[in-house]
């Protein structure tokens, strides 16, 4: 290798080493902020003199948070594997069946990714409403039982199943579900591990739909449960800051579990089908 471009690699390491320690920055302040006594919470950026587990005990002592971890890991978990079922076997029939009206819906599909989803609001919460799913989990599932992202994702990647593959199964006697199920899921593992990882985040860090559906305490996920300390009459900004922290480290486990497959995912779903 050159100097040249050893001069550049370095360089390039640089920046990246830098950038990471600038994206690492909220990071390092939350756990900061979670460390320090109230007294000190307004007087230090970033680490305090003295650690305190303050926080941490005070969140513990006001609020049932293993309850609330709990219900958010039963919501988000649920909602993964519905979204997953439903999503793959929309995305298999769009990507290997041909039949009567198969462009109009994927236009139709793509056309409801356009709208935003505070204009669905109003006349979702009627139809929950009228079902009697408010302040149930069912009431928060059900509306996201199926995710049209999720269908073109698997979509794309089932394009790349060879059709020689499908027809080999059918020769052998397989029925149409076990080929999906036997044959296209193993072989579309990178975009599972990536939707279930996109899945997880996006029901673990969603608010606003939760915060109208349910209004039993007992029953709240960790967002509602994080927004209720900080109010009007009170507030725990540290207690805030170690709930949020402990709320994200789920997060960052199952990324670090999936990464790979994340990765190899997105790429699959980039190639043009």
């Amino acid at each position: 290798m050159s100097i040249f471009h050893r001069i550049v690699r370095f360089v390039v390491n640089l920046f990246l080493l830098a950038f990471a320690a600038l994206t690492l920055t909220p990071m390092v302040w939350l756990l900061a902020a979670t460390l320090k006594s109230p007294d000190d919470l307004f007087s230090y950026t970033f680490f305090a003199p003295r650690i305190s587990t303050f926080n941490f005990r005070d969140l513990f002592s006001t609020v049932p948070f293993h309850r609330y971890m709990i219900n958010s890991i039963f919501v988000a978990s649920t909602m993964v594997v519905v979204q997953l079922f439903f999503s793959s076997l929309a995305g298999f029939a769009l990507a290997k069946y041909e039949f009567k009206g198969k462009k109009p819906i994927m236009i139709l599909m793509l056309s409801t990714m356009m709208l935003p989803s505070q204009v669905l609001m109003a006349p979702l919460y009627e139809l929950i409403y009228r079902m009697g799913l408010v302040d149930s989990y069912a009431g928060l599932v059900v509306p996201g039982a199926v995710s049209v992202f999720g269908i073109f994702l698997f979509r794309q990647s089932i394009l790349q199943v060879p059709d020689e593959l499908l027809h080999a199964a059918r020769i052998d006697g397989c029925s149409e579900f076990r080929i999906y199920w036997d044959i296209v899921m193993p072989v579309s593992r990178p975009m599972i591990g990536a939707f279930c990882l996109i899945s997880f985040m996006g029901t673990w860090n969603s608010f606003l739909w939760p915060q109208i559906i349910l209004h039993k305490t007992e029953r709240f996920t960790l967002p509602i449960a994080l927004n209720q300390l900080v109010g009007l009459y009170q507030q725990q900004y540290g207690t805030l800051m170690a709930g949020t922290f402990l709320s994200v480290l789920p997060v960052i486990i199952l990324f670090m579990l999936l990464q790979k497959e994340f990765i190899a995912g997105l790429t699959a779903g980039a190639v043009k089908g």
